[in-house]
């Protein structure tokens, strides 16, 4: 399902920001890195990356593709209450995992926590699905994909800024179709929102953009990408 999600653009644009805004990070945490897929770009251009994820399954995965590698640290966290003993220059979090934090008090943890473990002049870069998205072009709509040997139906509602999605798989193994199904949530913020918290938690600085670009967002950006500055 994440195949189209080009992680090599993500890593350039990351690589772009920290290069316009002067900031050169030795030391990385991505939040909710999931299999390592973005972990990876930045191990392989000797970042020191530490990373974690609240799927043991993600990360089983993500242990067998990074683990070659000296400069990284993967732990099983949660983003509402991770915790180290030292700070980051760089803490990175994307494909909408925040939308995740169905509950506003939680992710103004989360926004806590990470001021918290950022340095002075650190930047927190971090995506949501948009609030147009998550209502008009995927809630309350069913869609249908037939891929190789994986068929799967995903059927959205949305209510109460909560879209929902259930979704049934089909997996092709030595001739037999497997079924089973998932049930995920996510919360459509707005960008007035995410703001808010952000600096009622103390950060000043934050620019948000449409997506992977240095556009400015508009009433039909599907993604939003925030910058923000400690």
């Amino acid at each position: 399902m994440t195949e189209d999600i080009n992680y090599e653009k993500w890593y350039n644009f990351i690589k772009n920001v920290y290069n316009k805004n002067n900031i050169n990070p030795n030391t990385i945490l991505e939040m909710a890195c999931g299999t390592g897929n973005l972990t990876k770009h930045f191990a392989e251009d000797n970042y020191n990356m530490t990373c974690f994820d609240l799927s043991e399954d993600m990360l089983s995965i993500a242990y067998k593709k990074l683990r070659k590698y000296k400069n990284v640290s993967i732990r099983h966290m949660d983003m509402r209450n991770f915790k180290f003993n030292k700070k980051f220059d760089s803490i990175i979090s994307i494909c909408d995992s925040i939308n995740y934090i169905i509950d506003k008090e939680d992710l103004k943890k989360v926004f806590l926590n990470v001021y918290n473990h950022l340095q002075n002049d650190g930047i927190f870069i971090f995506d949501i699905n948009s609030y147009y998205k998550l209502s008009k072009v995927i809630g309350d709509n069913t869609f249908v994909y037939d891929k190789d040997d994986v068929f799967y139906i995903w059927e959205n509602t949305f209510e109460d800024n909560i879209a929902n999605f259930y979704l049934t798989f089909f997996v092709n193994g030595d001739g037999m179709y497997k079924r089973f199904d998932e049930f995920h949530q996510e919360r459509a913020y707005q960008e007035k929102e995410i703001k808010e918290l952000l600096k009622e938690i103390g950060f000043t600085k934050i620019l948000v953009y449409d997506g992977l670009s240095q556009e400015l967002p508009n009433d039909q950006s599907t993604r939003l990408n925030f910058l923000v500055i400690k």
